[in-house]
């Protein structure tokens, strides 16, 4: 078997094997086949597709590559979630913290932001002291006695993953469909994930830019999922629009502790955060139905028992809890400015893309891999799309630690809110469900 041949038959829009598909992703995480192979493939899938069958073989060789983890010995069914990125999605540190005080336990692996989507690590390391490098044996033994674990990936599992999305990055083959599925859940199963709740974000702060390209991914997923013997729901959810209030890491883990304690916060965040709870207990079995599951999670989060739950994650992994108990101790920035509107109106568009883009310029994100993050820096909007607006009203402020750079940034988000005359509707927090 020659990797070239395979090439050949991808670009001719023929079926790969089982065998074929095992042959070149063994071959290329072992460094047999070259790059320049790797990406000639990846372009032919891009153009070509892939079926169902296909997706499924490429996800089992790319999670078999490492080590996958059993955790059936620690937990009796191990519940996950995944969001395809998105501007202001803080998701995680609300929901897993909800589900697991529910007495169902949430062992999840997350990554770093890179362009103008943050990243679940990037946030929780605003914490002085909190660790994202915890080995395979701190994993589970955290799983196992607190119930809830929230680290980085380690290098063991789906490495072919690693590989190929560095060189997707560089080749333009990021948007193929068969190839997101594929990274996203040989990690899911490479880390014992045997339910999934996969939060497919839609728009122009998302990389999935209209519903039927979302739906696609999440039908996809959703069907490779059952092919392996787990259990998934999607959820196609808005990213027209940043989600909840802070774009920013310091500002994000502030805005998600004044949720988990009840204080105010963003109406979308928190309806957003018991959604996706919901669908995670009812597939962990925890819940007879939607209703049930809805019920638990709200009651989880008024009680304070996701909060507590919260607290303990930060404590077993080395974060300074002080920190979260009182989170004006977190980074803040130097220069703190608010906008005012600059006239009267309906919000008809906040673009999540300008929103994003502006907070990598002011340093939360990376430009490029292994840029430092500022964790102080970032923005909190004060409307959302449909919200009426007096001139003079505070439209949003800027947390900035450069002063022409907050200069800056003033006139991108300025430009990212759209006006209308007449009112407009709010958007819909979600597009459908795929079960």
């Amino acid at each position: 078997m020659r990797a070239v041949d395979i090439i050949i038959k991808k670009r001719d829009r023929q079926k790969l094997t089982t065998e074929e598909i095992n042959f070149f992703i063994e071959g290329y995480t072992r460094g047999d086949i070259p790059d320049y192979q790797a990406s000639a493939w990846a372009m032919a899938v891009l153009l070509n597709g892939m079926d169902v069958e296909e997706t499924t073989d490429l996800i089992l060789a790319m999670a078999r590559s490492g080590e996958i983890l059993d955790l059936s010995s620690v937990v009796p069914i191990a519940v996950d979630k995944h969001s395809t990125g998105g501007v202001g999605d803080k998701t995680t540190l609300v929901v897993e913290p909800i589900v697991a005080a529910c007495g169902l336990p949430v062992g999840k692996m997350s990554g770093r932001g890179l362009g103008f989507s943050g990243g679940t690590l990037d946030k929780m390391e605003s914490i002085p002291g909190y660790r994202t490098d915890l080995s395979t044996e701190e994993f589970l033994a955290q799983l196992r006695t607190v119930g809830l674990v929230l680290t980085g990936q380690t290098g063991e599992l789906a490495p072919a993953d690693g590989k190929l999305y560095a060189l997707r990055d560089v080749t333009g083959t990021v948007q193929s469909i068969p190839l997101i599925a594929s990274s996203i859940m040989s990690k899911k199963i490479a880390a014992g994930a045997q339910a999934i709740v996969l939060d497919v974000k839609v728009g122009v702060g998302a990389f999935m830019q209209t519903v039927d390209e979302a739906r696609t991914l999440g039908e996809l997923m959703v069907s490779v999922a059952e092919l392996v013997n787990r259990k998934a729901v999607a959820l196609l959810s808005d990213m027209n629009q940043p989600l909840g209030w802070a774009v920013g890491n310091a500002l994000e883990v502030k805005e998600a502790i004044d949720t988990l304690r009840g204080r105010v916060a963003p109406p979308d965040f928190r309806e957003h955060c018991l959604e996706v709870a919901a669908h995670m207990l009812s597939l962990g079995g925890k819940a007879a139905d939607g209703v049930e599951a809805r019920r638990l999670a709200e009651q989880a989060l008024s009680s304070g028992q996701a909060w507590q739950m919260f607290r303990k994650l930060v404590i077993a992994q080395g974060g300074d809890v002080a920190f979260v108990d009182d989170p004006s101790r977190l980074p803040s920035a130097a220069l703190v400015e608010s906008a005012p509107a600059p006239r009267r109106g309906y919000l008809s568009f906040i673009n999540a893309r300008i929103v994003g883009e502006t907070a990598v310029l002011l340093g939360a994100g990376r430009a490029k891999k292994g840029d430092p993050i500022d964790y102080a820096v970032g923005i909190v909007l004060h409307h959302k799309v449909g919200d009426r607006v007096e001139v003079g009203e505070p439209l949003f402020t800027v947390h900035a630690n450069d002063p022409q750079r907050l200069a800056q940034a003033r006139r991108q988000l300025l430009e990212a809110h759209v006006w209308s005359d007449a009112p407009v509707e709010p958007l819909p927090l979600f597009y459908g469900v795929i079960r």
